[in-house]
């Protein structure tokens, strides 16, 4: 009995388990794997925050107010002008006429010059528009408990009628 006693004290005794240390050896310990992977994550997303924070969110001024409100008129402008041309065509389609025999003499190059204007005004304020809106959603994670790890609570069934109603109906003949 002195020899097992002195085996088993040998591997698990003095505060340390012989076999755990062994085996960390060769498989990662899952439960400090997990944290690091959570610190991992929580620093890259604190960088993301960081990067897309603005420097100084101070207020808008007025010409910065006004000239979104003039970025705002061309696709309504354009949409109108569309509905317009139509309406243009079946009131006095003589008049209409001849403003597309005008637009037809319109050079190729210059169609091609309008579109590459329309893309790229378009595109410059969708780019915008977009980095404004990855600004805010980092600014709001960054106020968020999302960095927080969060831990697991236990579901109560008194809690959730749906999970209840099909708890009675599961445990029903």
């Amino acid at each position: 009995m002195g020899l097992i006693a002195r085996v088993v004290e040998w591997v698990f005794g003095g505060g340390r388990n012989v076999l755990r240390d062994t085996a960390e050896v060769f498989v990662e310990n899952a439960e400090a794997g997990a944290v690091r992977e959570q610190a991992r994550a929580a620093a890259a997303m604190a960088q993301f925050g960081a990067e897309f924070t603005p420097v100084a969110p101070g207020p808008r001024g007025r010409f910065d107010r006004l000239m979104d409100a003039i970025n705002r008129l061309p696709r309504p402008l354009m949409a109108l002008g569309c509905l317009g041309l139509f309406v243009a065509a079946m009131v006095d389609p003589v008049w209409f006429a001849a403003r597309m025999q005008g637009i037809a003499l319109v050079p190729e190059p210059l169609w091609w010059l309008l579109g590459v204007i329309v893309s790229f005004y378009f595109g410059a304020r969708h780019q915008m528009k977009g980095q404004e809106f990855q600004r805010a959603m980092a600014e709001s994670l960054r106020r968020s408990a999302a960095f927080v790890p969060r831990t697991e609570a236990p579901i109560i069934i008194e809690d959730n009628a749906a999970l209840m109603d099909w708890q009675r109906q599961r445990d029903a003949p």
